[in-house]
């Protein structure tokens, strides 16, 4: 199967290098230069045009910061794609965008499926991503050569738009978690309980969470904050959050200090800290 991949740095690079290492035919676009030299090295071939490496794809995964480029890099593709392909977005997009893009795919003979991930760079170097698939469920069933090799769980969450809405909510807890988790290990450590002790309480109980079982051990409390996602990334995430739930009329009023704690109160977080070291903000008061 032949299979274009449009942006290869962390997830997308790790994409590259599992479906390669199948023994499919991978090839790659990135605008950094060295970032196509080590997908080289990955067994893709590398394009430094957009529009001549989408030319005789299958399948053209998108792995990009946000909407905007996903909008702008179709919007410059869209002619090359060829008639019955399938572009799989994996990027963190917005439910818009995807209903858009799938509305261009119809108009120019191909099909685009939301496909955001979690597991951030490890689990895409290892094959092991969660997907949330949006779409026509005739193209996501063409996509199972591709998702298998790529994931160890994918879920089916509706129609064009959806994955992407699954995904700004994934993300929003997780933002939320943080935030809290940090607060109660805080807490916990001025009443003379120590972080292991606790988490270990909360993680057999009703209070455990991804951040809890994984963040904390893995990449906080040890003080690696190595996971590979940023904060300016999150706090992307957390805007798509503010977004929806305007844009659908829902409030998000226990969502909104946290929000608030991300975008505004953490600003001697650079953009380009881990996205874990926002547990960090407070522990000074």
């Amino acid at each position: 199967m032949k299979i274009g991949i449009i942006g290869c740095g962390n997830m997308g690079g790790g994409m590259v290098a599992q479906l390669a290492g199948a023994g499919m035919d991978v090839s790659c676009f990135d605008p950094d230069m060295d970032t196509r030299a080590r997908m080289q090295t990955n067994g893709a071939t590398v394009f430094d045009n957009v529009q001549d490496m989408v030319a005789g794809q299958l399948v053209i995964i998108l792995s990009l910061p946000k909407a905007q480029i996903v909008e702008a890099v179709m919007v410059e593709i869209a002619a090359r794609i060829e008639t019955g392909a399938i572009v799989l977005d994996t990027s963190t997009s917005t439910p818009a965008t995807s209903q858009a893009m799938a509305a261009l795919g119809q108009k120019h003979g191909f099909d685009f499926v939301d496909g955001p991930v979690s597991g951030g760079p490890a689990a895409a170097n290892s094959g092991t991503m969660t997907m949330l698939l949006a779409g026509q469920p005739s193209a996501i069933d063409r996509l199972r050569p591709v998702t298998d090799v790529l994931t160890a769980k994918t879920v089916m969450v509706g129609a064009s738009g959806a994955g992407h809405a699954a995904k700004i909510a994934n993300n929003m807890l997780c933002a939320a978690n943080l935030v809290l988790v940090a607060e109660a290990v805080r807490m916990c450590e001025a009443a003379g309980v120590a972080p292991d002790g606790l988490l270990e309480g909360v993680n057999a109980g009703s209070g455990r969470s991804g951040v809890s079982e994984v963040n904390f051990p893995k990449w906080v409390l040890n003080g690696a904050f190595d996971s590979g996602f940023t904060m300016g990334l999150m706090r992307k995430d957390v805007g798509l959050a503010l977004e929806l739930a305007q844009q659908t009329g829902v409030n998000l009023d226990g969502f909104a200090g946290i929000a608030d704690v991300w975008l505004n109160q953490s600003t001697q977080i650079d953009d380009s800290a881990d996205f874990n070291e926002i547990t960090r903000h407070g522990a000074e008061t």
